[in-house]
């Protein structure tokens, strides 16, 4: 049985003021109420209280994961250069990766995440249909070195995460285990007290036939996702589909340049010729893995750069910069029109659809062209969704005008398929005697981010406000007075100990009583008992902290309130 927390004895420090670098509730709250110090930048210090909300979130992924027969293990976190090389995600990870060479030369990564490593395992231990299909699972401190770490635990170099890999012989048997991934996840979140929504996403770099995130909603989040009003559609923004029909273009005038000096830009083209941004098409152009490509969408509309990194995984883009364009007379800044670009591929949107005609660069300094035709006179090479979804855009499924929130990605779950076993030849014996492809899943959670995810939404003006489940105890007990009101409410906390609930008592000598009373609003316990001015009489008050409602009971009452968990 664990012992009473006495705050008195507790390593905690809470703070009244916000610090002063704190943007988000979760890193202003989790420091405050002495969960969490930083260490340095997006390396975080779990103190006592937040290590016991840490392990009750990984206890009841755990527990979950455990129920659909997952198999615990524990991967290292430093992990050797060859298996990322393999893979090819040693060079596709970038910046992202902490790099380090040991002693004798040899290079080595901290471990974004291990799907090379647990395919190895496999490829080691199994040799045989028979023993297929399996999934593994570990909890563990993963590592990327971001660029900007902020948010609190949100966004860290290191982390706490689940991820689990199924590994079957059949396609039947990957989208088996997909499904019971996806039930436990929403199991999971269910328990933790997190609203969340399953929407479409791309699977980038990882590969694979499906993908889903799991969003939990709040205005902290980096994640945009549309979600339609009308039917069941939700998607995260870079996975949002549109489909535009061709159209007849056979009525459209022929080509016809227009001098238009000092209009580089879409806003000073449709200002000078007096027409609609939407009229004209915008061409970005990009460097992909050192390529020049041109991107078209309309002129009304911006390119979303992540989309089009999705779409284009394991390929680097980036824009182009003054350089690039020395040395190529066919690319005039500010001037660049699909027509006549032989050398450089064209990646369009969906709404650039053929026969459309627009207004665009003539590829001639100080000149655009009007009536350029889709399909006439330049050609798509490959259709992207590439535009920047905005509320309204039509749902790809009903119709109906789509609404954007933000939110938190607290899970995400692929169909693998068999990237990573034939990059490591990843076979077993089959039912025929021959060797079988395995096919792959791969399934995550932030364990570390589901708690920065409850704080964005269950947090208030007080403070944090913890679901039962995941609090690090289930009552606070206050005494607010002297020698009497302490010693009640260390005998009424030895009590409901021994009841079997998790107890916190500020019994601190010194305190006043509105300091205790603010900091157990602060630490955000479900229940706060207070030992107060009749205390004599045997009488608590007891608190609920998320409605705020008020009772007085005596101690049995108190206890028999608090033990009924129905």
């Amino acid at each position: 049985m664990a012992q009473v927390q006495r705050m008195s004895r507790l390593m905690i420090k809470t703070l009244r003021d916000d610090p002063a670098d704190a943007e988000t509730l979760n890193h202003k709250l989790l420091v405050r109420a002495g969960y969490v110090r930083r260490t340095a930048a997006g390396i975080w210090t779990w103190l006592p209280l937040g290590k016991k909300v840490l392990e009750n979130v990984t206890r009841v992924v755990r527990e979950e994961m455990d129920a659909i027969g997952g198999q615990e293990v524990l991967l290292p976190a430093l992990l050797p250069k060859e298996s990322y090389d393999a893979s090819g995600r040693y060079e596709e990870y970038g910046d992202l990766l902490f790099r380090l060479k040991d002693r004798k030369g040899s290079e080595y990564l901290l471990g974004p995440t291990h799907e090379e490593i647990f395919t190895q395992i496999v490829k080691d231990q199994i040799t045989s249909y028979k023993d297929l299909p399996v999934v593994l699972y570990q909890i563990q401190t993963k590592y990327r070195d971001e660029a900007r770490p902020r948010a609190g635990v949100l966004r860290g170099r290191e982390f706490q995460m689940k991820d689990s890999y199924s590994f079957d012989t059949t396609d039947e048997g990957l989208i088996e285990a997909y499904q019971l991934h996806r039930a436990a996840y929403i199991r999971i979140f269910e328990r933790l007290g997190l609203d969340h929504r399953i929407v479409s996403a791309v699977s980038g770099a990882m590969g694979g036939s499906a993908s889903e995130e799991f969003l939990a909603p709040a205005p902290a989040g980096e994640d945009t996702f549309a979600d339609c009003p009308n039917c069941d559609y939700a998607a995260n923004t870079e996975a949002v589909t549109f489909e535009a029909a061709p159209v007849d273009g056979s009525a459209h005038g022929p080509v016809e340049e227009l001098d238009t000096p000092d209009t580089p830009t879409i806003e000073t083209l449709a200002a000078f010729l007096g027409i609609q941004a939407s009229e004209t098409l915008k061409n970005l152009l990009v460097k992909v893995d050192g390529e020049i490509v041109a991107v078209g969408v309309p002129g009304d509309r911006e390119v979303d750069l992540g989309k089009l990194g999705e779409h284009l995984a394991p390929a680097v883009v980036e824009l182009v910069t003054a350089e690039d364009f020395e040395g190529r007379p066919d690319l005039v800044r500010g001037y660049v029109g699909p027509q006549g670009l032989d050398k450089v591929r064209f990646i369009a949107d969906p709404r650039i659809a053929s026969g459309t005609a627009w207004v665009t660069g003539a590829n001639k300094p100080g000149t655009h062209a009007r009536n350029v035709v889709v399909g006439r006179d330049f050609e798509v090479d490959d259709y992207l969704d590439v535009v920047v979804v905005e509320a309204g855009d039509p749902c790809p499924k009903c119709g109906a005008g789509l609404k954007l929130d933000r939110a938190i990605e607290i899970g995400h779950i692929f169909q693998l398929g068999r990237k990573f076993a034939d990059a490591f030849q990843l076979d077993v014996l089959g039912q025929n005697g021959k060797p079988v492809r395995v096919t792959m899943g791969s399934y995550g959670i932030g364990v570390s981010r589901a708690v920065a995810a409850l704080v964005e939404q269950t947090a208030d003006e007080q403070g944090l406000c913890w679901p039962r489940e995941i609090a690090p105890a289930d009552v606070h007990v206050v005494a607010a007075g002297k020698a009497l009101q302490t010693e009640l409410a260390l005998d009424v906390s030895e009590k409901l100990n021994a009841a079997g609930l998790r107890v916190i008592v500020d019994d601190r000598a010194g305190v006043s009583p509105g300091v205790k009373f603010t900091d157990a609003e602060l630490i955000g316990v479900p229940k706060i008992l207070v030992a107060g001015r009749r205390s004599a009489e045997g009488v608590l008050e007891l608190k609920d902290r998320r409605t705020g409602e008020r009772e007085e009971l005596t101690v049995d009452e108190a206890i028999a309130r608090l033990t009924d968990r129905g």
